[in-house]
């Protein structure tokens, strides 16, 4: 558990390793190519109180540049808003529900 406690909507994110990746044919991509604008998967480690649909264990997509990144206790982490995740992997995920904010 890390020491923190986070304001309004924000989520607190561990990256999880960027490697080399393999395609559905199998092919191994490396880590180094060069691909255009890619989500990144990462999760969640700490959440503020206003945040609605994801919690500590998730794994979040959201936009690398989005991000803030912050270092706790040696290891960095990113911040981000509720907002700027853009789906949620988790077990408790309800698919009726749309995810907007009305």
């Amino acid at each position: 558990m890390i020491p923190i406690k986070l304001l309004h909507d924000r989520v607190l994110v561990s990256e999880e390793a960027e490697g080399e990746r393999q395609s559905s044919g199998g092919i191994l991509i490396p880590a180094t190519a060069s691909v255009g604008k890619r989500l990144y998967w990462a999760r969640v480690v700490a959440t503020g109180p206003n945040v609605r649909h994801m919690n500590t264990g998730d794994r979040v997509l959201y936009e690398p540049e989005d991000r803030a990144m912050v270092e706790l206790q040696g290891s960095s982490y990113v911040l981000l808003r509720e907002r700027d995740v853009h789906a949620v992997a988790a077990e408790h995920v309800d698919v009726e529900e749309t995810g907007l904010y009305l």
